[in-house]
């Protein structure tokens, strides 16, 4: 689908009009991830992939729940950490440079955007590069406590070629029952990444931060994401409400699609990798291109 009764060709040109004008707010999902390796959680089906997450409740109530969350979790924290910004990210990046776009609110906890330079990004889900204690709150880095975990557990290895979207993987039993976790060297408090997990809501400051961005916006950009869940596709509805033109380009189609003045159902490196050229040096907007096929 894209603009009603209008190509692809048409779609990417109303496309480049749009962010050309500038106040793009973005609001990225998994699907932006993918190309660095990072699977997303439906795919261009729209189903979602045979992954159980970790909710909050399972975690803050069973030590036994910790343990294999945090055992998958140092194995697959390795994937993620070894994870480069794609194309995608990088163009966001670009056109926040160049000023077209003026905050990115992102669903992902990959840390991508910033490793890729883009500096005005709210991570909605938090960062797993970071952890937080659920008893005195501080925070500290993850590649600390990766080194705290690994100390913890000598001669204690596993490999796993199942990531899954959230960053850990799929172990046996046995390997999980003999991981030992680490607690709080502050208080002495269990330690949780620094995301929000499935039955835990985000922190209402960053939420009115997020549509705080939206409502000053030209243009909400959304950039893979089905948007399937409310914690991404309420700012849709918030810039549709507004009369915000809402455009999005994800592999597959989303449920914010009946919001979108336009939709692009293409890969997101390659689009968006031609949009910046299509909008030339900052200088210069009449350098033309098109989608990639």
């Amino acid at each position: 689908m894209s603009v009603a009764g209008v190509g692809v060709e048409a779609a990417f040109e109303l496309l480049g009009e749009l962010v050309g004008e500038g106040e793009v707010v973005v609001l990225s999902g998994a699907g932006l991830s993918t190309e660095s390796g990072i699977p997303d959680y439906r795919g261009p089906t729209g189903r979602r992939r045979p992954a159980t997450p970790m909710t909050y409740q399972a975690f803050t109530g069973s030590a036994a729940a910790r343990q294999r969350y945090w055992a998958r979790s140092h194995v697959g924290w390795r994937h993620v950490t070894g994870a480069a910004p794609n194309a995608g990210h990088r163009a966001v990046a670009e056109l926040e440079r160049r000023g077209l776009v003026v905050g990115t609110v992102t669903q992902n906890v990959d840390g991508l955007h910033r490793a890729a330079g883009t500096r005005e990004v709210v991570e909605l889900h938090g960062a797993l590069d970071r952890v937080r204690c659920l008893g005195c709150g501080v925070r500290s880095s993850r590649e600390e406590l990766d080194a705290r975990l690994t100390a913890a557990n000598p001669g204690w290895s596993a490999v796993s070629d199942e990531v899954n979207p959230d960053g850990d993987v799929v172990l046996p039993d046995a390997l999980v029952e003999g991981f030992r976790t680490v607690d709080c060297l502050r208080c002495g408090g269990v330690l949780k990444p620094d995301v929000i997990f499935f039955g835990e809501n985000v922190p209402g400051e960053r939420v009115a931060e997020c549509f705080g961005l939206v409502e000053r916006a030209g243009l909400l950009l959304v950039l893979g994401s089905s948007l399937a869940v409310m914690s991404g596709y309420r700012f849709v509805r918030r810039a549709a409400e507004l009369g915000t033109p809402v455009a999005i380009v994800n592999q597959g189609e989303t449920r914010g699609d009946a919001d979108a003045l336009l939709t692009l159902d293409r890969p997101l490196g390659p689009t968006l990798t031609a949009l910046v050229d299509h909008l030339g040096s900052p200088a210069s907007t009449d350098h033309p291109g098109h989608p990639a096929s």
